[in-house]
């Protein structure tokens, strides 16, 4: 898996949002000066296949409060979500799932994914009146039905991109 560094992030920052610990993202990238990335540069973080190799990506329209999931680049199913309010948005860009954990329990339903970003993730609800609203701490949040039918499809490693 091949990440682009982005503004203002650290190696330290990118080893937490992939959860994967940082001397093993140094010693991935020997060529890489750990005091100095900048924006625009790839790093390679272990442990993860690459994006381009799964047939499944996601994209997600914050604005509109839907979740695509592609198959291909073909639409194979589209599903209402509460996206993050004011304050907790969701963030934007690219991220990939990096685990997925079963009744996490409280508010996270019955299935969460962790997105390539640190506190934040897709989840099912307790609270289905949430669904098509803005009213999450940033997190995707869906039907239970549906995060466990997307989960039961989408392997570690699958493209979420979250435009507003």
């Amino acid at each position: 898996m091949i990440h682009t560094v982005k503004r203002g992030e650290t190696l330290s920052q990118i080893s937490m949002d992939y959860r994967t610990p940082l001397a093993e993202i140094i010693r991935a990238n020997p060529a890489v000066n750990p005091d100095f990335i900048h924006p625009g540069q790839s790093i390679v973080i272990p442990g993860f296949p690459s994006p381009l190799t799964i047939p499944y990506s996601i994209n997600v329209s914050v604005n509109n409060r839907w979740l695509r999931l592609l198959n291909d680049g073909v639409l194979q199913k589209q599903y209402p979500i509460a996206v993050g309010r004011i304050l907790h948005g969701t963030p934007i860009g690219e991220f990939i799932i990096i685990n997925k954990a079963p009744n996490p329990g409280g508010p996270f339903g019955t299935m969460w994914m962790s997105l390539s970003k640190q506190h934040y993730g897709i989840h099912g609800t307790n609270d289905p009146s949430s669904i098509g609203k803005a009213v999450s701490r940033g997190c995707i949040r869906m039907y239970n039905s549906d995060v466990e039918e997307l989960a039961s499809i989408v392997p570690i490693g699958t493209l979420v991109s979250i435009h507003p």
